[in-house]
């Protein structure tokens, strides 16, 4: 089973998708019952595996509440991490990264506080064991603009115990988190997608207005030669009229 984050509209957005989208499978065996993998790729290499187990599973269908209170499908989640071993444990710290970036969707730079209405609460209840629970968000008012929260557990929630993982390779790390080098920004120089580059030319004001034309510019000489010219032409047909 693959989970891919979003669904790219171009060419070049699926290249990069496939590149960076993280990836879950799962599979089971008696070894490892229950088994659940996370795993990143970076141009269509393995970048790193968080494998876990999930125990003490408990579906949606086995939570009773408002119906009303159900998370639309697409929204935007939030999540909480609570425990400090999210912080000291490094199994811990590779787990919560993959997840945030397992259900991270678009990246928007706007969010309307209405729309928000699931979170995943993740306790870390020991080094190796993390209890996940789903719940939707119900917004009551609190007497100030920002309204008050409350919790109500919709399902699925489980525990993930962690029983193998894979950092990245250094090499491979140094890569994907390489970041382009900013250009050094040019006065009146701005690009455009469309027109290339384009800029800015600022000059004073020329006050033509107050300039004094002289009888000696090329122009006014050609206006009076052709004006000679047609004022003797003139003359010549009154002179031999046909």
């Amino acid at each position: 089973m693959v989970a891919a984050i979003r669904v790219p509209k171009t060419r070049r957005a699926r290249r990069e998708l496939l590149k960076h989208a993280p990836k879950l499978y799962g599979s089971h065996s008696k070894k490892r019952p229950n088994n659940l993998i996370l795993g990143r790729t970076y141009d269509h290499h393995i970048y790193d595996l968080v494998e876990v187990g999930v125990e003490n599973y408990k579906s949606m269908e086995s939570y009773v509440y408002d119906k009303k209170l159900a998370p639309k499908l697409g929204s935007k989640p939030f999540f909480a991490f609570i425990g400090e071993h999210f912080e000291s444990v490094e199994e811990l710290k590779h787990l919560k990264e993959v997840l945030l970036d397992l259900f991270r969707g678009e990246v928007i730079e706007n969010l309307n506080l209405a729309g928000v209405d699931r979170i995943y609460v993740c306790t870390a209840i020991s080094p190796t064991t993390v209890y996940m629970m789903h719940c939707a968000l119900r917004l009551k008012r609190s007497g100030t603009p920002i309204p008050r929260m409350e919790l109500v557990e919709v399902g699925p929630s489980m525990d993930l115990v962690v029983r193998r993982h894979r950092l990245p390779v250094e090499s491979l790390k140094k890569e994907a988190t390489k970041t382009a080098e900013h250009a050094k920004k040019v006065k009146n120089v701005t690009k455009d997608p469309v027109q290339g580059r384009l800029g800015k030319v600022y000059m004073p004001d020329q006050q033509v207005g107050r300039l004094t034309l002289s009888n000696d510019i090329k122009g006014l000489k050609r206006e009076r030669r052709e004006a000679k010219k047609n004022k003797e032409h003139s003359k010549k047909q009154k002179v031999n009229p046909e």
